[in-house]
Parts: C-alpha cells; structure tokens; sequence
C-alpha cells in the first residue's frame, strides 16, 4: 500500500503562463522585487493548499490545517519568521492553483502538485525538492468484478479536470484500447461524492490520495485500488519562476527537512545537538558560517524549523505513517539510506 501511495497529487492544469515570468513581467514580489522580500514585510507567508485530503493537506470543523504538505508551509514559515504558525493557508482548486500562484494571490503551493516538464517550463512554474513520490491508481468497489484497466470498458470513471490524472487516464487507456466514459469533474469533492453516489465505476487519482479519500468514505471497506500504477507522480512544493532569492529559501527548507532526518536531528533532541563539534552539524543549525544570512534568513533557521515543525520523518510519521490513521510504509518516500529517494544536497 505504500508504493500505491506514493501519493496523492498529481493535480492540475497546464494552461497558465507562456514561458516567461508567470502574470507577464517579473515573477517576484510587487515591483518588481523578490516574493521574499514581499513575504518578510508582510510577516506572514500565504500558502496554497487543497485543504480536503486527509494525511497531505485537511481542514477540520474548526478550520484547523493538518498535513504533509501543510507541514511544509509551516517549516517554511519558521524559517522566515521564527514562528510555524506566521502562516496563512488558502484552499485552492486544481484549476485555480497556478493562476493564484502566477498572479500573487499566495507566495507559494504545498498541494500534491505533480513536477512535469511542461509546468517547470511553458507554464513558469519552478518545483523544490520532492516531498511525497506517488503513482497514479484507480479505485473501485470490492464487488464491481473489475480487476484491471481493461475491465472498464464501457464504463464510466470519475477524475478531476484540468490534472495530469486525467491527461494519464486518456493516454492509458488509450494504449490498451479501451473505450471508457470519463465523468470530470472541477473539484475533487464533487468527484468524489460522484463516485460515492455511484455515477462511476472507478476513481482514479495519486494512490496516496486515494487511500486517504477512502478514509473518508461511509464503508471504506467496500472499496479497494487495483493492482496498477499509470504513472510517476512526484509532489512537492511550488513557486514561480525567475525569482531564484525566494525559489532558494522554499528548496533549501525543504532539503533541510530531509537533511536533518538523515542527521537524526529531531523536534525532542534537537537541543542535545547544541555546541556540536562536527561542523556539518555546527552549520546545519546556524552556529557556524552564513548559511542563512546568504538567502537573508536568520542563521539558525533550521534550528528554528526542526524544534517547531520537525524533520521529513517525524512529519511523515505524523501525518502518513505509524502515528497516523494510515499507518503508511515510507517506500520510496525512506531516505536514501534507507533504500529510498529522499537525498538532500550537503549544507556547506
């Protein structure tokens, strides 16, 4: 279940932009300037979320964030300001993330976005470190008697418009022959509950955000993912293009989530590593060298991060894995150590 997790986001669509600086013009904060500077003066970081998937990103009755991708934003806020909660979350669709993106609405996404080639050049999109490695998967109930992407035959599915599961859809089954009926949808919700009402046979979507809307379901137990996976879905952070000073700060929190897991550097024991005497350590935390006065952040903004939010394990834990309802395996999403993809470049 862990490899048809390697989940959730592929999301959205690929109209916005046309190569050069998303919204026409400089692609930083207003006047031209860095969205990071925009995000200092303001003192409170705007992040784009989708808000309705359990486990990445969800908001509960008393409009509490929760999440994977939510934890990320607020790694990135303690970073900037000291404080995880200096955060404002916006709960965007998949057809309207990139163009509140572009257009300055929020400073970045956290929203099981799918890194492609055409979003990271036509569209002007730029993607910091991967978060969450997914495959797209198709759900279905226990008792439809279907059993592969071949049985959907004159059949219906249900997907989200404007994502590349959808694009992924056609182009599968287009290759084995199979002539389907696409039911699409603009919001995930709708899709969902459509599945739900039983106006499709299947669902299809990142694995991982399968297993989490199945959470969710009245009888989750009456629905199961087929044995497939249509696609490489690699989710994580977004920010627009040619503003390298706020890119770096987004992709060097993230990489810092990764790197102090590989440390073993933890929100519980991140004081013992105080006065360290091995100077990876020493620069990681701030107590030597500039390396975060250099992206004009405080020099222990990683200290700040890890004690607040904690490091990609304790995240994933949290949220996803053992300390979560999902009780998720790492998989892929493991630290290269470990036999997984997570990598973070050396902090010197």
């Amino acid at each position: 279940m862990a490899a048809a997790l390697t989940l959730a986001a592929c999301g959205g669509g690929d109209a916005v932009g046309d190569g050069s600086a998303p919204g026409g013009g400089t692609a930083g904060g207003s006047g031209g300037g860095s969205r990071l500077q925009t995000v200092l003066s303001r003192g409170q970081l705007i992040c784009g979320v989708d808000g309705g998937i359990p486990g990445f990103s969800f908001v509960d009755e008393s409009g509490t964030f929760s999440g994977l991708d939510v934890d990320v934003c607020r790694a990135v806020a303690a970073a900037l300001f000291g404080d995880a909660n200096a955060v404002e979350f916006r709960r965007l669709d998949s057809t309207e993330r990139f163009t509140a993106l572009s257009g300055g609405e929020v400073d970045m996404l956290s929203r099981n976005t799918t890194w492609t080639i055409s979003r990271d050049t036509s569209v002007g999109l730029e993607f910091a470190p991967t978060t969450f490695f997914d495959g797209q998967g198709m759900m279905v109930r226990v008792d439809s008697g279907i059993a592969s992407l071949e049985d959907f035959g004159g059949k219906a599915v249900c997907v989200e418009t404007g994502t590349t599961t959808e694009l992924n859809l056609t182009d599968q089954m287009r290759s084995l022959g199979v002539d389907f009926e696409p039911v699409v949808f603009q919001d995930a919700d709708a899709a969902y509950a459509a599945y739900d009402e039983g106006r499709c046979e299947g669902m299809t979507s990142d694995k991982s955000q399968l297993v989490a809307r199945r959470s969710t379901l009245p009888n989750p137990d009456e629905h199961t993912l087929l044995e497939v996976t249509m696609s490489k879905e690699p989710l994580g952070p977004v920010t627009v293009n040619n503003d390298s000073d706020w890119f770096d700060v987004v992709k060097w929190v993230t990489y810092g989530l990764i790197q102090a897991e590989e440390f073993g550097i933890t929100s519980a024991n991140i004081a013992d590593f105080a006065g360290s005497e091995d100077p990876n350590i020493a620069r990681f935390l701030g107590e030597e060298g500039t390396l975060g006065s250099d992206m004009d952040l405080p020099n222990d903004f990683m200290y700040q991060v890890i004690s607040q939010v904690g490091n990609y394990g304790e995240i994933y834990e949290t949220n996803l894995g053992s300390d979560s309802q999902f009780n998720l395996e790492r998989g892929q999403n493991a630290l290269w150590t470990e036999g997984g993809l997570m990598y973070a470049p050396p902090f010197r």
